[in-house]
């Protein structure tokens, strides 16, 4: 594309001159004239325009302008998935904006998440622009790892055009459809269930000491190996976490997580869930990875008494009391002093204080199950909970 300046008249043209604009604007020796009101002229003859040759040149143009662009849009991403080869077999969770189906891909099973955009007239245009951020955001972090303790992720779809579901028999009726505007993310199957509904199953049991120690650990190994990533979680708790047929703890859902930033104040907003938030976070100051070591300790205190913390108080009630009163859950007198410790230890209220989450694997791999030390079951508890050793297979 030719722009050409001589003297005042400016010319606009496409090289092969298909079309061609002529803007006189005058003399120069006219400056003087500053009363004047010079008009410009645009001389066109319609009958002579070809605009399908304009079209053409048009498009040559901008391909050459942005070649590097057009490119990458017609590249897939690495981790594309290819829809064709993956089966739908039936839903196994729902939420507000979207659903979780069983899947096989490439002979694997697999869990296929199918987030909404939001459907037309629901969904404002921030608020859709918010889910595909949040979208892109966790496949961003996800694709990425590879850790025993962190659900494998396969890949995903910007897009369901090529999705299929089944169209009777294995859907329920509400999720048999997909919405218009929607995304998936493609990961392993973990086939046990989540730790909050293994916990729920024993609250009145408790699991055993040595139970409770592996849990942890491969929570703390996973958290670990987020953070040696330079990943922060933001959403650690027993909801999110998923156990394999083995009962191997993985750590799931990363659509709030985060690349930690170099400078903590870049990090703030109450992300999270209520009752394993920091007081840092529930307060809106600026966190890094220790928040994450917040949560661990609610959740290690979790996985010992198999109860869920703050269950009669509100969220109001729960965010004022952590962050002023510094309210914790009562950690058991039964609770082994190394795993107290580390309790106490992961929920300070000075984020400083807290420890590295490769400390904690040291810690909890040091503490010795032999010789039992789990929660009391609520049908031999007392009145107060007594120390006992026998609890240790």
């Amino acid at each position: 594309m030719d722009f050409k300046n001589v003297g005042k008249a400016r010319e606009f043209e496409f090289e092969e001159g298909a079309l061609e604009l002529r803007d006189n604007l005058g003399d120069n020796n006219n400056n003087n004239n500053v009363g004047n009101n010079t008009e410009s002229s645009v001389y066109s003859r319609a009958d002579m325009i070809d605009f399908k040759t304009w079209d053409v040149q048009l498009e040559k143009h901008l391909n050459r302008a942005w070649p590097r662009n057009t490119a990458a849009r017609n590249k897939p991403e690495e981790w594309e998935v290819d829809l064709a080869k993956l089966g739908i077999k039936n839903a196994i969770a729902h939420g507000t904006y979207g659903t979780v189906y069983k899947g096989v891909y490439d002979a694997q099973d697999v869990a296929v998440k199918v987030l909404e955009w939001g459907e037309d007239g629901m969904t404002t245009p921030d608020e859709s622009d918010a889910l595909q951020t949040s979208f892109r955001q966790e496949v961003a972090v996800w694709h990425k790892l590879d850790h025993p303790n962190v659900t494998k992720f396969v890949g995903a779809s910007v897009g369901t055009t090529n999705l299929k579901l089944p169209s009777e028999g294995t859907l329920a009726a509400s999720f048999n459809s997909l919405p218009s505007r929607a995304c998936c993310a493609v990961v392993e199957y973990v086939p046990g269930g989540t730790l909050k509904k293994l916990l729920i199953g024993n609250s009145r049991k408790k699991l055993a000491f040595q139970s409770v120690v592996r849990l942890a650990l491969d929570l703390a190994r996973g958290l670990s190996y987020l953070h040696s990533m330079k990943i922060v979680h933001r959403d650690v708790k027993t909801e999110n976490m998923l156990l394999d047929a083995h009962g191997t703890l993985k750590i799931a859902d990363f659509g709030v997580a985060r690349v930690e930033a170099q400078n903590p104040r870049d990090m703030t907003g109450n992300t999270g869930t209520l009752g394993y938030m920091a007081p840092e976070v529930l307060d809106g100051k600026p966190y890094n990875r220790k928040c994450d070591v917040y949560s661990f300790g609610i959740c290690l205190w979790e996985i010992y008494c198999c109860n869920m913390p703050y269950l009669n108080l509100s969220f109001a009630e729960v965010s004022a009391a952590v962050v002023q009163q510094n309210l914790r859950p009562e950690i058991p007198r039964c609770c082994p002093t190394p795993l107290a410790n580390i309790i106490r230890r992961c929920w300070d209220a000075n984020p400083e204080n807290r420890p590295e989450m490769d400390e904690v694997v040291g810690v909890l791999e040091a503490v010795e199950t032999s010789k039992g030390g789990g929660m009391i079951p609520d049908d031999e508890a007392s009145g107060c909970f007594c120390i006992r050793t026998s609890r240790g297979q």
